[in-house]
């Protein structure tokens, strides 16, 4: 871990990353890959110690409210959260301020902040995005090895129902010859549905794998799944965009569930859903009145 002051914390779509780097060691993640920039080691988590008074900076000089965004590229939920909570400091701020907030996890450290997210979308509109790649707990350990079990996002996905708080789904990745079976997508999606999501993202089964993130996951295939790197290889090689050769089969199960349980199933509403606010609350904010 070590500490920078960042020059600026959102973005031009209003989202916000206050780590960079990660501890949760998804063998497939898209965040280790060269075109990045990284120039320090993945593990080593920089920490934007500046973030709220940027923040603060930021909401105040807005002329209309939002919904701001977090965890798109690095979990605002790492294990270091714990210490440093800017997290929450963050959270308290978007609440001060009556903005609304997304956050995206794949950590129960987000119901530490219940209280906080209950409070924004009593104001304004809070949603909380959670990943659920395999219902398999022991295969969740191998492919997500320093993460939240499945079980356990999904219990804290049926803690938000309780609170009122919506929350989305992302289905991904779903690995070739690892997680794409229709029992794992059935026992993901009858999760969701128990948990009442608004809705699930999925942009097709399959993963993608650009350079340094493909050799991290073929490495780990070596380790973890043996001949499957073979496998991979002669198949995928280096494509960008690997499908499983159940996609097809899978789609059409995935859109037929969310359909009859009324679940948003197109990525374009479901970001829709997450970067709007109620009517009420786009208008000019206090500050410009």
């Amino acid at each position: 871990m070590h500490f920078v002051d960042a020059k600026g914390i959102l973005s031009a779509n209003n989202g916000m990353n206050i780590y960079r780097g990660c501890s949760h060691g998804c063998i497939y993640c898209d965040s280790r890959s060269l075109c990045y920039g990284f120039t320090h080691e993945f593990e080593d988590i920089e920490v934007k110690q500046n973030a709220p008074e940027l923040l603060e900076q930021a909401l105040r000089s807005k002329r209309k409210k939002c919904m701001i965004g977090t965890g798109s590229m690095c979990d605002p939920y790492l294990h270091i959260e714990e210490q440093q909570q800017i997290m929450r400091r963050c959270l308290t701020l978007i609440d001060r301020y009556e903005f609304g907030a997304t956050v995206q996890t794949k950590s129960t450290r987000v119901l530490r902040d219940i209280d906080l997210l209950t409070s924004i979308n009593r104001k304004a509109k809070a949603v909380v995005q959670m990943t659920l790649t395999t219902a398999d707990e022991s295969l969740c350990k191998i492919i997500e090895p320093n993460v939240s079990s499945t079980r356990e996002r999904f219990e804290a996905l049926m803690e938000f129902k309780r609170a009122g708080i919506p929350t989305i789904v992302w289905l991904s990745p779903i690995l070739p010859f690892i997680n794409d079976t229709e029992d794992n997508i059935n026992a993901i999606l009858d999760y969701c549905i128990e948990a009442g999501v608004k809705g699930i993202i999925c942009f097709g089964m399959g993963v993608t794998l650009r350079d340094g993130d493909r050799e991290y996951f073929y490495d780990a295939l070596s380790r973890h799944f043996p001949g499957l790197r073979a496998r991979y290889v002669r198949a995928y090689g280096n494509a960008y965009n690997v499908e499983s050769p159940n996609a097809r089969e899978l789609m059409q199960l995935f859109r037929k569930k969310c359909d009859a349980h009324g679940i948003m199933s197109s990525p374009d509403n479901c970001f829709s859903y997450l970067n709007t606010l109620p009517d009420k609350y786009e208008q000019l904010s206090f500050f410009d009145l």
